[in-house]
């Protein structure tokens, strides 16, 4: 059994306010005839000490707020629109690259406000603030803490309804969008924040009003009219985000088997509704059984609205999912069932792992969406059957692998996760995130076996509905310590697995081909193993060398994969494939067979070689792939236990095989990939192709897969076999022979109805030479439309006519039938409009290929009528995306992108602004690449800036990210907050959260909002370049820090001293600093220019560092020539920064250090701030990301004296230097001992005299130099350091010996000074620090 956790409070304080909700009740009476919510919400809120209370709430009307049952002090900051976004952003916005820019600084900006609490209510009063301010400081009693636990009550009303709750003639629905439940009631919208909730709502006597948790009791009140009062009491924490209402007119179909499921819809879906949920009560009783325990909330709801309210398809709350009715389905439609089965299976396994089972961090998402989707997995295994699961999950582990490739499609990174908001679930991306998290699951349920998996699950429920001390969330750590304990699965491939599947990207890329070794009767596999992601400079989850050219692959994946080999005498698995280790891999596997020559056939007089014989009898068929082999055909990870790209080269004979004598769906999936890509078609290949096409027992996804094989093999090269096949094919089952026209539909056989419902579409992908669809195929499809007859069919026909009517669209022929089509189907609306959707898209489509020939207005006029309001939302948007493809086709990107702007202000629908909002996005990518500022113009740039930070955005998060990905995509970027540089982003301004802040206790305020990003400034600008906020105090190096600033009344006079790195250093320090050398480097660089542009010209002097034998934790980045520029302090002075340069510690045994500074005037010591472009920071290769910039470097600032003293105190200081170096060289001498030459102290010590020869070299050089440097600013005439004096000691500098002296380079020289101050005599000092090593 896993070890249980410490005992932990279910509602951790959040970070940014420190108050705690222990339990919530909301009280709303709904109007639906005035449009209006009004009523209360009371908080029981353990307060903080600073008793300030922040919540959430948007687009509320406060009345009145009381804590403890007084009036209480609070301010409200509602969110406010700025009005002149265009005058902002016209001048800023020039190129879509500058406009990507604005829109990622807009919605980052946009969703850090979005966590900030705009709700400040004041929980003390004047007697509780005076006796805080009176008491000492103490330990606070029991009595004290109860006393902290407050009643806050909120009174409020509701009246323009926008985002988070909906009014539909009399309907009234919640949305459960991300950060909008405090658009309807004010809360703590924060994941970590969970209570119980008591929920009252009053509504029309005629209406029902469906909610979280049990229903209590229902109160009919004999007001006139009557109303009704329904309480529910959700007993289970939970966050406000799951809290949901649904309210109308609802038919309520109770759950024939379970009396906890309740299925509820209009009137007018109730027959549909009927049919659709029948299945239900076993996926609810599945999950129970699998899990081993009971439903964990008290009741669970479906309700069903129309499409045109919901902005999903299906919208998950506690105990409670709102549907759209689109998904509904009667006994006549066949399409949809599978869709809606599993669209409800993954609900209700939302309910269990998302809602009761939350996840701990941001970071721990992946594992609770891929719980649930594992769940569904099984219902579909069950109920769907083996082969329909397994080939989903092969064509979701595809995609994942095809996507796979950067940052954003990591699982468990705080960049992929914390960083991005929670719109990482948002588009494709989360799709892909999605299908990668069940994938990952599913491997480690192959690991440790379906029993010990199943079990994992169970505990994790078990200590959830606990009732001592239940423990409701799951993070990664704690799911890895499950599968160590419960799983047995080693911790050392547990170590590698999460960090390599979890937190890092990129799936494994297999290429395999085999040689069969004859006399050895082996097969010899070689595999070359690659990955389908690049390594990223900028992350480096599993501490790789970012310098490294080899691919991120290398690094390989935890674990073996199998082989598996079909012989003559059977099947056999080979664990033997490493997937570490060296990317290319040549393995040996044994054979089992024998050669099939001297088992099959008898050799014969006059027979030949290969054993064949011209007078016999044809033998039987031989499967194998050649005569001198007993191989069938090879597979590579046959049970999918790795989300792997595999390439597998084998005979064509084989691929023929494993197509149709292996009955596994995915193997017939990979043989039809393979033998489709060949690159030469033989006839034994079609007609294999053929006979799976028309083998009834086979899984009729893959013989649709056949099907469209055989369409994209059919050219003028094979005569159109592939044509013939399939013409021929759907004539056999549905052509009457004698009269040679389809027959009447008949759909009793589904299977089979899927697979020649795939036929037209497959027909109309053919092209012959010319690039044009042969007249037989347009004959046959034309035909099939013609001749439908669905009179005497049970079942409804509505997708079959889709499929014919989108097949059409494939050809140049049709229009004037689609044209009747389409009238028909206005007149007598199709199941969800089906049919009109398939005649919309058809029709555009026939118009972009002939728009050379046919003027494209007709086309407009036909469909713009259904842009009309009252038709259905999914025709309308058909619609407005067809017209969207037509003005992109005739006027390009600039005019698309302005008409949907238009049609998003016009959409009344949030779905259908989604859906909108996709299509741009593909238009945009289509365009492919940056476009340049010709196709697109600045206003319409600026304008979808504005749409980005209009009301519309804010009330459809989805549109929102759209829309930014829209501008990013623009710019030639990726569509994703990830990799965006915040300390890049430009600066937007000041921005206000509310229009009037009344800043009554603004002090406390401050301490509960979190720290908002506040925008870099430009670089050039001096004054703003000591305001970083990116430094990271080091604590060994702030020791060590001293710095002198002088008066505040005086310019400086800086000069910077570069200091050339020798090879020698730079290479000893290779290993280390590489990494933060690439990265940081460039940075560095670039804020040093603009900086020393803005300050002039600067004096600088390069000289070489020491060399060094042993590389440091911590160190400056090993570029060969380093310069940190000197802080604006006031005063001249000379910094020297060293590019080898070691923080020194206490614990620290070793260290050289080279100081050299002067400074003028009068000096006083005060404190420097932290700042990038200061000397005393340096960079760590070793520190968090997001903290490592610099660390400290040390600098001297020592006061100068214009005078001859300065020459009596420097040789005097010399002196006594030279004889405490002469006393610690006989004092380490006579501590040596004879006999000791091998001893690695002694050694180490004779090196280091050595080195420190080479130092003493180095500084006569640097001597000389300063002194040349000292005399050029003298035949200036501007103020100097009499550096010059140094190099007065001659003796001294000849008596070093050392290798050859290094360069030295003086590149700008400049002095600021004041005229009118005084200066004293220079001083200057240089100091040599030489530590030797301990023993090791």
């Amino acid at each position: 059994m896993a070890k249980p956790r410490k005992p932990k409070p279910e509602d951790p304080k959040p970070a940014h306010s420190g108050a705690v909700v222990r339990h919530q009740k909301l009280c709303l009476s709904i109007d639906t005839n005035l449009r209006r919510i009004y009523g209360y919400t009371e908080l029981e809120i353990e307060v903080p000490d600073i008793g300030i209370v922040g919540l959430h709430a948007e687009n509320l009307g406060i009345e009145s707020v009381l804590v403890d049952g007084e009036p209480t002090d609070f301010e409200y900051y509602p969110r406010s629109q700025s009005s002149d976004i265009e005058k902002r952003w016209a001048s800023a916005v020039s190129s879509p690259s500058s406009a990507a820019d604005v829109a990622a600084a807009a919605y980052i900006m946009a969703l850090d406000t979005e966590l900030i609490p705009n709700l400040l209510i004041n929980c003390c009063n004047k007697m509780q603030i005076e006796q805080m301010n009176t008491e000492p400081n103490g330990v606070q009693s029991s009595a004290e803490v109860n006393q902290n636990v407050k009643s806050v009550r909120v009174n409020y009303w509701v009246e323009k309804m926008e985002t988070g709750i909906h009014f539909e003639d009399n309907v009234v629905h919640t949305d459960n969008q991300i950060r909008r439940a405090r658009c309807w009631f004010p809360c703590i919208d924060d994941n970590n924040q969970r209570c119980c909730f008591d929920l009252e709502f009053t509504v029309a006597h005629n209406l029902v009003a469906v909610s979280n948790g049990s229903l209590l009791y229902q109160v009919l009140s004999k007001y006139d009219p009557p109303c009704k009062t329904y309480v529910y009491r959700l007993d289970v924490p939970v966050t406000a985000q799951w809290i949901s209402l649904a309210v109308g007119p609802f038919e309520i179909l109770p759950d024939q088997h379970n009396g906890l499921i309740s299925h509820m819809c209009l009137p007018p879906n109730l027959p549909k509704l009927r049919h659709t949920v029948e299945f239900f009560h076993n996926a609810f009783s599945e999950y129970e059984q699998y899990l081993d325990a009971k439903f964990p909330f008290g009741s669970y709801n479906q309700v069903f609205l129309s499409p045109e309210m919901a902005i999903s398809s299906s919208t998950v709350g506690a105990s409670l999912c709102i549907l759209t009715s689109q998904v509904l389905f009667d006994e006549k439609v066949i399409d949809q069932t599978i869709d809606t089965c599993i669209k409800l299976a993954f609900a209700l396994s939302r309910q269990w792992f998302g809602v009761y089972i939350t996840p701990e961090a941001p970071n721990d998402e992946w594992l609770l969406d891929g719980l649930a989707g594992f769940l569904t997995d099984l219902f579909i295994k069950k109920f769907l059957g083996n082969n329909e699961a397994r080939y989903r999950r092969y064509k979701a582990n595809c995609a994942v692998c095809k996507a796979d490739d950067s940052g954003a499609t990591a699982l468990s990174s705080s960049f992929a996760c914390k960083d991005l908001y929670g719109t990482h679930s948002i588009g494709l991306l989360g799709k892909i995130r999605s299908w990668k998290s069940v994938a990952i699951l599913q491997m480690l349920e192959k690991q440790m076996g379906p029993d010990f998996f199943k079990k994992i699950l169970q505990a994790i429920i078990c200590r959830a509905q606990s009732t001592t001390c239940p423990v409701r969330s799951l993070s990664t750590k704690e799911f890895r310590h499950f599968a160590n304990k419960i799983g047995n699965l080693e911790r050392p491939f547990l170590k590698e697995f999460f960090p390599r599947w979890v937190g890092f990207y990129g799936c494994p890329v297999l290429r395999m081909g085999f040689s069969y070794n004859k006399r050895k009767n082996i097969i010899e596999l070689a595999v070359l193993r690659e990955c389908t992601a690049t390594i990223d400079s900028s992350v480096s989850v599993l501490n790789a060398n970012p310098d490294s050219e080899n691919r991120d692959g290398d690094i390989g994946w935890p674990g073996v994969m199998t082989v598996r080999v079909y012989e003559l005498d059977g099947m056999s698995d080979h664990p033997d494939l490493p997937m570490a280790g060296d990317a290319w891999q040549l393995l040996e596997i044994a054979c089992h067979s024998k050669l099939a020559a001297r088992r099959y056939q008898k050799p014969k007089k006059g027979s030949k070689p290969d054993g064949s014989d011209d007078n016999g009898d044809l033998p039987t068929v031989d499967m194998r792939s050649s005569v001198d082999s007993p191989l069938l055909w090879i597979r590579a990870d046959p049970e999918m236990e790795y989300l792997a790209e595999i390439h597998f080269n084998q005979p064509v004979q084989m691929w023929i095989n494993q197509l149709e004598k292996d009955e596994d769906v995915v193997a017939q999936a990979q043989a039809i990939t393979a033998l489709e890509s060949l690159p030469e078609l033989s006839f034994s290949v079609l007609k294999a192709l053929n006979n799976f096409l028309n083998d009834s027992k086979a899984f009729w996804r893959v013989r649709i897969e056949a099907a469209l094989a055989l369409a994209s093999t059919s050219s003028e090269e094979t005569d159109m076999a592939g044509l013939q096949h399939l013409v021929k094919f759907y004539k056999s089952r549905r052509f009457d022979t004698d009269i040679g026209l389809p027959k009447p539909n008949d759909f009793s056989d589904f299977p089979e109805y899927f697979v020649l419902e795939a036929i037209p579409h497959a027909v109309a992908t053919i092209r012959a030479a010319d690039r044009k669809s042969p007249r037989e195929a347009v004959e046959f499809i034309l035909q099939l439309l013609k001749y439908n007859d669905n009179n005497e069919n049970p079942y409804s026909d509505v997708f079959w006519l889709a499929a014919l009517v989108q097949s059409v669209g494939e050809l140049e022929f049709g229009q004037q039938r689609i044209d009747r089509l389409l009238q028909f189907d206005r007149l007598m609306p199709s199941y969800n409009g089906i049919l009109t959707i398939s005649c919309i898209r058809t029709l555009a489509q026939i118009a972009l290929k002939l728009s050379g020939f046919i003027h494209l207005d007709h086309v407009f006029e036909l469909i713009k009528p259904f842009r009309d309001s009252k038709t259905i939302w999914h025709v309308r948007i058909e619609a407005s995306r067809a017209l969207l493809d037509l003005e992109h086709h005739c006027n390009g990107i600039n005019a698309a992108l302005l008409l949907f702007i238009k049609y998003i202000e016009e959409e009344p629908s949030l779905r259908g602004q989604v859906k909108l909002g996709v299509h741009a996005m593909r238009l945009c990518q289509i365009q492919g690449g940056s476009i340049s500022s010709e196709d697109i113009k600045a206003t319409t740039l600026v304008a979808l800036l504005h749409l980005l930070e209009s009301r519309i955005a804010f009330n459809n998060v989805f549109l929102r990210h759209y829309l930014f990905c829209i501008l990013q995509v623009l710019a030639g970027r990726s569509p994703t907050l990830y990799g965006v540089p915040k300390e890049k982003l430009p600066c937007m301004g000041n921005v206000e959260i509310c229009n009037e802040q009344k800043n009554n206790f603004g002090a406390p305020v401050n301490e509960i909002r979190p720290p908002q990003p506040q925008p870099q400034p430009p670089m050039g600008n001096p004054s703003h370049s000591n305001h970083s906020h990116d430094n990271l105090a080091i604590p060994e190096a702030s020791k060590e820090v001293d710095t002198v600033s002088n008066s505040h009344d005086r310019k400086t006079a800086v000069v910077n001293i570069r200091v050339k790195q020798s090879a020698t250093s730079s290479k000893v320090e290779e290993a280390d600093n590489g990494t933060a050398e690439r990265s940081e480097g460039g940075e560095r660089s670039e804020g040093r220019r603009n900086h020393d542009a803005d300050r002039g010209a600067t004096s600088s002097v390069s000289v070489d560092a020491p060399q060094r034998n042993s590389t440091e934790a911590v160190s400056i980045s090993n570029q060969n020539i380093e310069e940190v520029n000197s802080f604006h302090d006031h005063g001249s002075r000379i910094t020297a920064s060293i590019g080898s340069a070691k923080i020194a510690s206490e614990g620290d045994n070793f260290g050289k250090e080279l100081q050299c500074t002067a400074d003028s005037g009068n000096a006083s010591v005060h404190h420097q701030p932290d700042d990038p472009s200061s000397p005393s920071i340096i960079q760590d290769n070793y520190i968090d990301a997001e903290a490592k910039k610099y660390a400290s470097l040390q600098t001297l600032s020592i006061s100068r004296d214009d005078g001859p003293p300065f020459q009596e105190k420097e040789k005097e200081k010399k002196k006594k230097s030279k004889k405490k170096k002469k006393d610690k060289e006989k004092k380490r001498k006579g501590e040596e001992h004879k006999g000791e030459r091998n001893d690695p102290e002694y050694l180490e010590k004779k090196r280091l005299k050595k080195e420190k020869k080479h130092k003493e070299k180095e500084m006569a050089r640097i001597l000389g130099e300063v002194k040349a440097a000292s005399g050029e600013l003298k035949s200036k005439k501007e103020e100097t350091t009499s550096l010059t004096q140094m190099g007065g000691n001659k003796q001294e500098a000849d008596n070093m010996n050392s290798s050859e002296p290094p360069k030295v380079v003086i590149t700008k020289l400049e002095t600021r000074t004041e005229p009118t101050q005084p200066t004293s005599a220079p001083k200057f000092r240089i100091k040599i620090k030489s530590k030797p090593l301990s023993k090791s």
